[in-house]
């Protein structure tokens, strides 16, 4: 299998070809995207953070806008910062290096004499960028080279029945051709956290799984919460799911029957091959940011009430099961996976065809939420103590 995408100076393959205007901190989003808004081929987010947060919520800011930054759809970087912050320019700049080779310029508001100079400079300078993305040309690499994020929200009944088994038979394929699948959200594992450390490739794998999800847990109990009383959420129980194990039955089948080689931290990339865990809370914004943050290409959401979001930095392909919500949310959603339900359709024939929507997406195809610019920057990072 093989599809067409853009590579990079250092091996890596991407299927964008975006400029990044990013801010390293909440004072200087606006400038970023404004900047960006004036370019096309230029993404931005909506950065919040950045100042003011303990060495840990900075470390987890920093894990996370240096690996959006490093993400292979990205061709250069154009950083913006205020100029007093603590996440330092510099620093960030020695960290991001560390990682990729890629264009990368800074601007701060403060040296640059205002917003308004900071955000014509910065237009400059992506433009330029922009016109060398622009001579890359897409060729041929083979779906080993792909890093696919497999991601679940608004769930109901058809998620666990057909989108995720579905989605957990192309991580199979995925991974039986030498790529890697990553899926998350560990309080959707509690309940199921066993079956997953049985699939372990090491103990060491198998009692780090089993601590993740343990701590989750006692993190929630620690701010005087209980996940049993928030998980299922509203929708989810609307949906026919009744209980936090139900769901978690249902959410790992995105993960198909391979062994799991690793548990990583939040938004940090994989350093093996085949099928891996990340460790993030349960929200599918935060998981998609932090997956775009690991490297993650391409995301596929399943979804059954349905959901909107979309990534400046890694597409993100929706799919539902639930042919109502398909037929409701049309101008969202990328793939209707109901004929399996409805007209008998088997759960290898709709993975055939999902694999061939997979790679027309990963050789060029638009997602729907790339194609509505309103539901394409939606970022979160998460914070190491939720409740703090």
């Amino acid at each position: 299998m093989e599809f067409l995408g853009y590579r990079r100076p250092d091996g890596s393959v991407g299927i964008r070809n975006h400029v990044l205007i990013m801010s390293t901190v909440g004072c200087a989003a606006e400038a970023a995207r404004v900047a960006a808004g004036n370019l096309y081929g230029a993404v931005s987010f909506m950065n919040q953070n950045g100042c003011g947060e303990s060495s840990g919520n900075l470390r987890r800011t920093r894990d996370v806008l240096i690996g959006l930054a490093a993400n292979p759809n990205i061709y250069g970087v154009v950083a913006i910062g205020l100029g007093c912050e603590i996440n330092k320019m510099d620093d960030f700049l020695r960290l991001l290096r560390q990682r990729t080779k890629k264009p990368v310029e800074s601007l701060l508001i403060q040296e640059e004499g205002g917003t308004i100079n900071t955000i014509a400079k910065a237009t400059r300078i992506a433009q330029q960028m922009i016109l060398e993305a622009s001579k890359c040309r897409r060729e041929p690499c083979d779906i080993s080279e792909l890093l696919l994020g497999v991601e679940c929200g608004g769930s109901d009944a058809t998620s666990g029945l057909v989108s995720n088994p579905v989605m957990g038979i192309i991580s199979d394929r995925l991974v039986a051709a030498g790529g890697t699948s990553m899926f998350s959200e560990t309080v959707e594992m509690i309940g199921a956290e066993h079956l997953l450390a049985r699939r372990a490739a090491t103990p060491e794998v198998a009692r780090r799984i089993l601590d993740v999800v343990r701590f989750r847990e006692e993190e929630q109990k620690a701010a005087g919460e209980d996940v049993r009383k928030t998980q299922p959420s509203p929708g989810n129980k609307d949906g026919g799911i009744t209980t936090l194990e139900e769901k978690s039955l249902g959410c790992i089948h995105k993960g198909g029957s391979t062994p799991i080689m690793e548990m990583v931290d939040c938004a940090h990339p994989p350093t093996k091959k085949g099928l891996v865990l990340m460790d993030t809370p349960c929200y599918d914004m935060l998981s998609v940011t932090a997956k775009a943050a690991a490297g993650c290409q391409l995301i596929v959401f399943t979804t059954g009430r349905g959901n909107a979001i979309g990534n400046p930095v890694s597409p993100v392909m929706k799919v539902t099961a639930n042919g109502d919500t398909f037929r409701r949310m049309s101008d969202n959603l990328d793939l209707d996976m109901s004929p399996v339900l409805e007209k008998g359709m088997s759960l290898e024939q709709m993975a055939d065809i999902t694999m061939e929507n997979l790679l027309e997406t990963l050789s060029g195809k638009l997602t729907k939420a790339e194609i509505y610019k309103f539901g394409y920057s939606e970022t979160i990072i998460s914070r190491v103590c939720e409740y703090c």
